[in-house]
């Protein structure tokens, strides 16, 4: 691949001729503009992203911060990187994939490597340490989630805390008056990840404030541990009429574990997903869910980065609302469990 530095030789003239040709920042004598763009004609020249930053000072390449931990669901995330690199495209833009979980030093070692314009930050915990280190940080970045203190950051997210909420006032307008909800991975609570962290809060605050009796248990995406959740949820509660799901992973395993715990859906109990469209539709019977819109969280990242790369302020925290929509898991009528069930 022809480089400016292969330009350069072929003009006679040094590399950062070539750039101040390119980008027009310092005044080049005419014989030497003509000789540099007859070299880069003949050559070919095209540039790519070490050439783009040599001679803008950007590389058009935007760092995905992803950190593949424990409890981390790939197809669900993988749903958020497509819309990023879909949307990037858009912008003649490309993505650097950062799995390693190095937390700020690996954002460090990032930045200050020239290989990104910016970032997108994901799995983002309630109190991260990445965070005070991208508040420093020359480059800018956009945040898909929120910590707790957002101060100075630029981050879009679902509205979890509404979204668990939500999904019981559904419920409870329903007519049921015991819940159960089975959430992330017992992982993704520990270290206070935020969209889990608010959908449990976002869930039990509604639950008290309707008057709902709620159990919530943490749970793995196997169908061992489903079925163990369940039955503990059912021993805890024998009188649950319905159930609230936040586990993508665990979904495909809901409606059978609760029939081998001799409950049917939705004739004993009623379930509301948290999950994509797709998900909600592909199970039997077919499940009301609140979206999760991946699709606009990861378009929205990038565009509000590309602003901030363009010397934008964007608004520092953009909340999507959610958006619930009523499938066949949840019929006119809750049926009433006496309190042996």
């Amino acid at each position: 691949m022809v480089t400016i530095a292969d330009v350069a030789r072929h003009a006679g003239v040094a590399p950062s001729t070539v750039s101040y040709v390119l980008t027009g920042k310092r005044s080049i004598s005419a014989d030497t503009k003509t000789r540099v763009r007859d070299s880069i004609r003949e050559l070919g020249y095209q540039p790519h992203a070490s050439d783009r930053a040599l001679s803008t000072g950007r590389t058009n390449v935007i760092g995905l911060v992803l950190p593949l931990r424990a409890g981390t669901h790939l197809p669900a995330v993988m749903r958020f990187v497509t819309a990023a690199v879909t949307t990037a495209r858009r912008y003649d833009m490309d993505l650097l994939l950062m799995t390693a979980d190095d937390g700020a030093a690996g954002l460090r070692r990032a930045a200050n490597s020239a290989q990104v314009d910016g970032f997108l930050v994901m799995d983002v915990e309630m109190d991260d340490d990445r965070v005070p280190l991208l508040r420093q940080l020359s480059k800018p970045s956009v945040l898909i989630g929120h910590p707790a203190a957002a101060r100075g950051l630029t981050c879009v997210d679902l509205d979890f805390e509404a979204a668990g909420a939500k999904c019981v006032d559904h419920l409870a307008d329903l007519g049921h008056r015991s819940i159960g909800f089975l959430g992330a991975p017992s992982a993704v609570y520990r270290r206070s990840t935020g969209f889990a962290h608010r959908t449990m809060n976002g869930f039990s605050a509604a639950a008290m404030r309707r008057g709902v009796a709620a159990t919530a248990l943490a749970v793995e995406g196997d169908h061992d541990s489903v079925l163990r959740a369940t039955k503990a949820l059912i021993r805890a509660h024998p009188s649950m009429t319905a159930l609230v799901v936040h586990n993508e992973a665990a979904l495909g395993w809901i409606t059978s574990c609760l029939r081998a715990a001799g409950r049917q859906v939705p004739g004993d109990v009623a379930v509301v997903a948290i999950c994509p469209d797709e998900l909600a539709e592909q199970t039997s019977p077919l499940l009301t869910s609140v979206r999760l819109p991946a699709e606009e969280l990861g378009r929205h990242a990038v565009d509000l980065l590309v602003a901030k790369l363009e010397g934008k302020q964007p608004p520092p925290l953009m909340l999507l609302p959610p958006r619930l929509s009523r499938r066949a898991s949840t019929p006119d009528h809750a049926v009433h469990r006496g309190a042996t069930g």
